[in-house]
C-alpha cells in the first residue's frame, strides 16, 4: 500500500511535518516515508489522500477501561456539596465500583468495555493501556486482565495490560494494608504473570492508598518477575512517589500535580515519562496544576492520557484530553500530540510505534485535517477519516 498526496506528521522531532508526502507500507510495517517527489518506483496500489493529515495512531497510555456500573450518582452528590467521606459512607467511591466489578462475569465486563473501546477507535487510537484494580481480590483482578486481553482479539487495537492490585485497600482489609499486599496483591501478581496476563505493574502511592514502603514491596516483586513498573504519584499530596518510581526505573509516573523539583530531577535522570491526566483534574475541580514548566525545564517527556474510569475521569476522548491539557495546563498542541504518540509509546515501553518511520509498525490515523494543531483545538466530534492498524485499512 502506498499513501500519496498527504501531509505527514512523523513525530520524529516535534511534528516532523512533511508536506506533499507519501508513505509506503509493506505488510504491517512502514517501509518508506518522504516527499512524493522522492517516492521510489513501486507497482503497489496507491491511495490518494487529497492532502489529508496522517499521524501515528494515537496511544492512550493510562486507562481503567474495564469496570462494571458507573458512578453518575456520586458525581451528582459531589456537585451538591457532599464530601469524599460522605460519598464513601453512602456506599460510593472506588469501593462501589469494586462491588459491582466483583459481581460481574467476564462476559458482562467485556460487553461493557467494548463500547468504550469503539469510541476510542473512532478517535484514531491504535493502542490502549488497560489496568486492573477494581477487583482487589485475586480472582477479580485476573478476570479484569483476561477481559483486557480479549479486547485485542475482538477489535483491531493493541492492548497493554497493567496489574494494579495496589489501587486501594480491599474493604475486608480495612486498616491492614500490609496484610492486603501480602495475602492478595502479591499472590495475584504472581498468578497474573504465570498466566501471561500482565505487561507492567502499577500502584497508587497516596495517603488514602499505599505508603512508599508498601509500594516498594510491590515493585520488588515486579522486578523479580522481570516486569516494568509505573506509579500513580503526587496526585493529592507529595509522598515522593515520583522519586520512588524513578529509583525503580519506572516507565512512567502519572498525575503529578504535587510533583517537586526532587521528583522531576529523578524522573529526568531515570528517563521516566510524566503522564498528564487532565480529565481527573477537571472532574474533581482541582486547583493545583501539574508543574508543566518544571517538567520542561528538566527535559522530562510528557504523555497525555484519558485516565478513563467510572469515578474521576469518565471520558473516552483522547482528543478532548489533548484539548484540556492545552487549555487547562498550557501545554502546546505539539506537546500533546507528542504526548499521545511518541511519549505515550515510551510510557508503555513500546519501541516500534508512536512515530512514522521505516521499520515502525504501520499504525496510522488519517484525519480530515490539514495541520496537527486541529486535533487539540477542536471540541466535539474528532475529524478522523480512517485508521490503519498493522498495515490494514479500516474506514
Amino acid at each position: 500500500m502506498i499513501l500519496t498526496n498527504a501531509t505527514v506528521a512523523t513525530m520524529e522531532a516535534g511534528y516532523g511535518l512533511i508536506e506533499e508526502a507519501a508513505v509506503v507500507i509493506e505488510g504491517d510495517r512502514i517501509a518508506w516515508v518522504g516527499p512524493m517527489a522522492a517516492l521510489p518506483a513501486s507497482p503497489a496500489p496507491r491511495t490518494d489522500l487529497g492532502g489529508r493529515l496522517v499521524t501515528p495512531g494515537l496511544i492512550d497510555c493510562h486507562t481503567h477501561l474495564v469496570f462494571a456500573h458507573n458512578r453518575a450518582a456520586e458525581f451528582e452528590m459531589r456537585l451538591t456539596g457532599a464530601s469524599y467521606e460522605e460519598i464513601a459512607r453512602a456506599g460510593g467511591g472506588i469501593l462501589s465500583t469494586v462491588r459491582a466489578t466483583r459481581a460481574a462475569s467476564e462476559e458482562a465486563l467485556l460487553a461493557q468495555a467494548l463500547p468504550r473501546v469503539d469510541q476510542m477507535l473512532s478517535e484514531g487510537i491504535t493502542c490502549i493501556e488497560v489496568k486492573s484494580g477494581y477487583g482487589l481480590d485475586l480472582e477479580t483482578e485476573l478476570r479484569m486482565l483476561r477481559v483486557a486481553r480479549r479486547i485485542a482479539v475482538l477489535r483491531p487495537v493493541a492492548i497493554r495490560t497493567t496489574f494494579l492490585g495496589a489501587h486501594a485497600i480491599a474493604p475486608e482489609y480495612a486498616g491492614r494494608a500490609d496484610d492486603y499486599i501480602t495475602e492478595q496483591v502479591l499472590p495475584a501478581l504472581h498468578r497474573a504473570h504465570a498466566e501471561g496476563l500482565v505487561d507492567a505493574v502499577d500502584g497508587f502511592c497516596e495517603g488514602i492508598a499505599f505508603t512508599p514502603d508498601q509500594i516498594a514491596r510491590v515493585f520488588a516483586a515486579a522486578r523479580d518477575l522481570g516486569l516494568p513498573v509505573k506509579l500513580h504519584a503526587e496526585q493529592l499530596s507529595n509522598l515522593q512517589g515520583a522519586a520512588l518510581a524513578a529509583r525503580h526505573g519506572a516507565l512512567s509516573a502519572d498525575h503529578l500535580e504535587w510533583l517537586d523539583e526532587t521528583g522531576a530531577r529523578a524522573m529526568a535522570e531515570a528517563g521516566t515519562v510524566a503522564v498528564i491526566l487532565p480529565g481527573a483534574f477537571y472532574t474533581l475541580r482541582e486547583t493545583r496544576l501539574p508543574p508543566i514548566d518544571l517538567l520542561r525545564r528538566h527535559g522530562v517527556p510528557m504523555a497525555v492520557a484519558t485516565d478513563c474510569n467510572p469515578g474521576t475521569a469518565p471520558m473516552t476522548s483522547l482528543c478532548l484530553a489533548m484539548n484540556m491539557a492545552c487549555t487547562l495546563f498550557r501545554m502546546t498542541p505539539e506537546e500533546t500530540l507528542a504526548g499521545t504518540t511518541r511519549h505515550a509509546a515510551t510510557a508503555l515501553g513500546l519501541t516500534e510505534t508512536g512515530r512514522i518511520a521505516p521499520g515502525f509498525r504501520a499504525d496510522l490515523a488519517i484525519w480530515q485535517a490539514r495541520h496537527p494543531a486541529e486535533l487539540s483545538w477542536r471540541i466535539g466530534p474528532t475529524p478522523l477519516h480512517s485508521r490503519i492498524f498493522g498495515g490494514r485499512l479500516d474506514a
